[in-house]
């Protein structure tokens, strides 16, 4: 009956978000008959040489990427844009190479073209430069697009705010991690947008199939979430900025820079993107009854009174790992890892917002 009421949360969970999306076709539908969509070319075309944008795709995530190329570079085009310089990732070079070679080209705008994984690669590459990065969805998740109020259906209109929005300086979170049992390797910087987490997070997020994140989207993540319930928590010393060192045990850590997640779920609600800050939240559960506990918490958006849920607001946190644990950045799987140093650094990254 437990295990029954941890799925029924999940599933009440997806059902809402799929009921609010069919409701919103549905009004769309009933509604008077929406006047026709103007041509792109209505957007002010620029005085001088023309620009140019580099879109830097995971050619994973479609089906056909010369239709997508075809639509993109015409949006480009009607906007007074030059074609645009038309990168692909790999597996060897997730996005960073490309937007290194996309800026040496001297292109005044950057779009990574896949999930979120994708826009952390082509990001690093960004950080402390002007060249604005311009935020196309092509990933399960969108979360920063979603946290940035920016389009997650439409490509066209994602595009042609990128060519014509405004720029918006957001701060970008930092780790240097080492992983266990290697201490002559030398500890490895990242960096994350959205949110980085230790345990059951990182753990869901690497034991999700690609297979099934493409044909369910991010229910994928509950099903793989269902595996790990009844995990074992961890210990963990953690210093909070210049505070003193607590030990904790712990199921899952997650230090993030925004806090929104699919379905409009708060997961750090006093979270902001440019307001130098990283957000915390501790979750201790045990079992499954704790996980209701938790998940109800944070669904109502309660910060306080209860001891399996901890929230914190700093501009550093060390951890201090019993054992090594998984840690996922902004959905991506790392790896393993046994001290990590977390840090922000404030406004740091350009943004092309609507």
């Amino acid at each position: 009956m437990v295990v029954w009421l941890v799925v029924t949360i999940a599933v009440i969970a997806a059902i809402a978000v799929i009921a609010r999306r069919r409701t919103s076709i549905r009004s769309t539908r009933d509604a008077d008959p929406p006047a026709a969509v103007p041509e792109p070319v209505d957007a002010p075309i620029p005085l001088g040489p023309p620009r140019r944008a580099a879109i830097i795709v995971n050619p994973t995530k479609f089906d056909n990427v010369e239709s997508v190329r075809e639509t993109l570079t015409q949006v480009c085009q009607r906007s007074g844009w030059e074609e645009p310089l038309w990168l692909e990732t790999s597996a060897e070079d997730p996005g960073t190479g490309q937007a290194e070679e996309a800026v040496r080209e001297g292109v005044d705008l950057v779009c990574p073209l896949g999930g979120d994984g994708t826009v952390r690669a082509v990001a690093a590459a960004l950080v402390d430069t002007t060249t604005p990065l311009g935020l196309l969805p092509g990933g399960t998740g969108n979360l920063l697009a979603r946290n940035l109020d920016l389009p997650v259906d439409s490509l066209e209109e994602a595009m042609l705010i990128a060519l014509n929005g405004q720029d918006r300086r957001i701060d970008v979170g930092t780790v240097n991690v080492t992983v266990p049992n290697e201490t002559q390797t030398k500890p490895k910087d990242y960096i994350f947008l959205i949110v980085a987490g230790i345990g059951f997070d990182a753990e869901v997020m690497a034991d999700a199939p690609e297979e099934l994140k493409a044909q369910v989207g991010w229910a994928a993540y509950v099903v793989s979430g269902m595996k790990k319930l009844n995990g074992r928590r961890f210990g963990v010393d953690l210093r909070v900025d210049d505070g003193p060192v607590e030990h904790r045990r712990v199921r899952t850590l997650m230090v993030g820079n925004c806090g929104r997640l699919q379905g409009g779920v708060e997961l750090l609600p006093d979270a902001e993107l440019d307001d130098g800050l990283l957000d915390t939240v501790i979750l201790a559960p045990q079992g499954v009854v704790g996980w209701a506990a938790v998940t109800a918490r944070i669904v109502t958006k309660t910060r306080s009174g209860h001891k399996r849920v901890a929230h914190r607001q700093c501009r550093t946190i060390d951890l201090f790992l019993d054992s090594g644990q998984e840690l996922q950045l902004d959905g991506d799987p790392i790896g393993p890892a046994h001290v990590l140093k977390f840090a922000v650094r404030p406004a740091s990254l350009t943004v092309r917002v609507g």
